[in-house]
């Protein structure tokens, strides 16, 4: 164990105490913390209350009490703990049970105590690996999401605190936001985090449907209630009883409809169309909008008694502009997302490129984002997402290419563009061919490469290669084909 990781937290239980004593004598050498007991309800009772890295527990206790049943308790109760099993060798088979019940190893008495030793140290790594990775996790999942929400701003941090508090009640809610900022997404965030999660969840786009057809999607229709109508069907109420129901761009429904909606909303009775049957419903509501509501009631277009019944709660999501600061993340995300998809290879994103995303104003919001970066993954062939990348909505024709000038240093090519606007792009490569290509003439920065020093050379391509990773070393070291350490002492070198 390092010096500065803290003791490791040992339960010792065996019923000869002698040799309880001498277990935890010997692992006390590694300066792990030891506690000792000697029954199965003693090893239980410490179990349910403190955390142990380690337990290592006889398989046969006195008063037929099971080394097992505190295996099974261990990974019920405290399924981080690793446990080690001790056993004579008459209860091998037993061991190997134990072993096939997740127990982390096990030891055949007389024991070797250093062998013991070797066994808890590892078993104590395995521990805290697993806790560690689970609070990294719990950590990404506080910082960048919940129930799928990507975002790091201030903006979404707002917001995924108010879906805390909101997805567990009841209550309805009316979440508004511009189009494309991913309404749906917050509205199954909401019912996924909610006591309802393992109900259905169903989504209907109220815009999409015409107003008989809309009636018969949300309440169903009995059979001949329309000359379509060949048979029963239940409606999206129906279906999603005892989970949640989300309607999309509420504000574009008729008022026939809402003047329906709004009766389910005050007693949870829906009718069929063409019945006269009432069928009970218990169903959460969530709905969005891109459109402004109170507007719309003043002119008449919504109901203001239905619009107070959805906005019980509201969620305003922010557009992309707003929160800057997520479109790498979601940007990134969304490049896993589609390499995997077409099975294509991206080792980064040139600072020219990241840029562009940035100073974009994404009219479209998270929606846009998304379909830019699965463009930029498909049309991609040099495994760098560069300007070259990028669909003509974000460039606009403003940014004509000046120059693209190769370079070569440690055996590697970077093939750097100046555009319009100053920025750098480019790609770099590993090249089987040591030749190098000579800067243009017309390039003051490069052309006095030409019969320069190496170093001076590998400084400046070094130094490029950072500018395309926006400065990310760990990037800019598989780029350039060499380690991370050889890089930062390159770094410090050149004074980069």
């Amino acid at each position: 164990m390092s010096e500065h990781e803290p003791p490791l937290n040992i339960l010792v239980i065996d019923d000869e105490e002698s040799h309880a004593e001498v277990v935890a004598a010997s692992l006390e050498k590694l300066g792990a913390t030891c506690r000792v007991v000697y029954h199965q309800a003693d090893a239980v009772k410490a179990i349910n209350s403190y955390a142990f890295d380690v337990i290592v527990t006889d398989l046969m206790l006195e008063h037929n009490d099971s080394g097992l049943d505190i295996l099974k308790t261990a990974k019920a109760v405290s399924p981080d703990s690793e446990v080690i099993v001790m056993t004579a060798h008459s209860s091998v088979e037993i061991a190997v049970e134990a072993m096939r019940r997740g127990a982390f190893n096990y030891l055949q008495k007389p024991l070797d105590l250093q062998q013991l030793r070797t066994i808890v140290v590892k078993a104590g790594e395995s521990a805290r690996i697993r806790r560690i990775n689970q609070v990294l996790q719990q950590r990404l999942d506080e910082k960048f999401g919940f129930g799928g929400v990507i975002g790091n701003s201030s903006a979404m941090l707002t917001v995924i605190d108010r879906l805390q508090r909101i997805a567990p009640t009841d209550a309805t809610v009316l979440i508004q936001g511009e189009t494309g900022t991913g309404k749906e997404l917050f509205a199954q965030a909401i019912h996924q985090n909610s006591p309802r999660k393992n109900r259905p969840f169903v989504a209907l786009n109220c815009a999409a449907l015409s107003e008989s057809i809309l009636e018969s999607e949300l309440f169903g229709h009995i059979k001949g209630a329309f000359t379509d109508a060949s048979s029963d069907r239940i409606g999206k109420f129906e279906y999603a009883n005892g989970g949640t129901l989300f309607l999309d761009e509420v504000g574009d429904m008729p008022m026939p409809t809402q003047i329906k909606l709004l009766r389910v909303l005050e007693n949870g009775e829906i009718t069929r169309v063409g019945s006269n049957d009432v069928i009970k419903v218990n169903v959460r509501l969530l709905s969005a909008t891109n459109r402004n509501l109170e507007e719309a009631v003043a002119t008449g277009a919504f109901r203001q008694d239905l619009y107070h019944r959805l906005k019980v709660v509201t969620v305003r999501v922010p557009s992309l502009k707003e929160r800057e600061e997520d479109i790498p993340i979601l940007f990134d995300h969304f490049i896993k997302q589609f390499a995997k998809k077409y099975g294509k290879t991206v080792r980064g994103v040139s600072h020219a490129a990241r840029k562009k995303l940035s100073s974009f104003d994404w009219p479209g919001n998270v929606r846009q984002l998304r379909n830019v970066a699965e463009s930029m993954v498909v049309v991609d062939f040099d495994h760098i997402l560069d300007l070259d990348d990028m669909p003509e909505e974000l460039l606009g024709g403003e940014i004509p290419m000046v120059t693209t000038t190769t370079i070569i240093a440690n055996n590697n090519t970077a093939e750097v563009s100046i555009y319009g606007d100053g920025v750098i792009g480019g790609t770099v490569q590993r090249m089987p061919s040591r030749r190098p290509v000579m800067p243009p003439s017309d390039e003051p920065s490069l052309s006095t490469l030409a019969g320069e020093p190496l170093d001076t050379v590998e400084r400046l391509f070094i130094a490029e290669t950072l500018k395309l990773t926006g400065g990310n070393r760990e990037e800019a070291a598989k780029m350039l084909g060499i380690g991370e350490r050889t890089l930062y002492r390159k770094i410090k070198e050149y004074g980069l």
